[in-house]
């Protein structure tokens, strides 16, 4: 029994720091990066595995809306900020949240490893099908969509290795910080066992 009590400390201790991991991954989308090797997919799968209830679908959202002026007025001033396929992107990123919910809730390598990949595989596809939908650089048919998928493969490379490489780093800064947690809360819980 005190080791569970132990367990819902450490993870109720670390809440805040996942917040803060899911606002830093946003903030960071503000550096300097190639283009789709941002952390946006791993923040969104991030706190869909680690934020409660409707933080975990409100906080990406606010933070992708909250930078995207801010990127757009530092490296592409000019351009409007939200564009007609912006409500796709955040669509999908709401769908990385929902993957991380479901698929990462006891997250190991493989687990986070698969959750990001099929993130970055859905944000492929849909993302795409909305700029060949709205943009109106290839026609509207199977053939004009087909050049799109094809004409946006290297974007992929990037969206891919950058959801592993950021999903690591959150969930893996995440993992240290439990474990830690975890120590201290079976120690704490010792401690109380011994004074009673």
């Amino acid at each position: 029994m005190s080791q569970l009590r132990a367990e819902t400390k450490a993870r109720r201790g670390l809440e805040p720091w996942a917040l803060g991991l899911t606002v830093l991954a946003g903030i960071l989308r503000l550096l300097p990066h190639p283009w789709n090797f941002a952390p946006a997919g791993a923040m969104s799968l991030f706190a869909g595995s680690r934020l409660q209830g409707w933080q975990a679908y409100l906080v990406p959202l606010l933070l992708m809306a909250a930078t995207d002026p801010l990127r757009t007025s530092l490296y592409h001033p000019g351009f409007p900020a939200f564009r007609g396929e912006t409500p796709f992107i955040y669509g999908s990123l709401l769908i990385s949240v929902w993957i991380g919910r479901r698929w990462v809730q006891n997250p190991t390598v493989s687990r986070v490893a698969v959750a990001a990949t099929a993130g970055s595989l859905q944000f492929f596809l849909i993302t795409n099908a909305a700029a060949w939908l709205i943009e109106g650089m290839y026609p509207l048919t199977a053939a004009g969509l087909a050049a799109c998928y094809i004409a946006a493969i290297p974007f992929l490379g990037n969206t891919l290795a950058s959801d592993l490489a950021y999903s690591g780093l959150l969930f893996g800064a995440y993992a240290w910080m439990l474990a830690r947690a975890r120590r201290a809360a079976v120690t704490a819980t010792v401690s109380e066992n011994a004074a009673a």
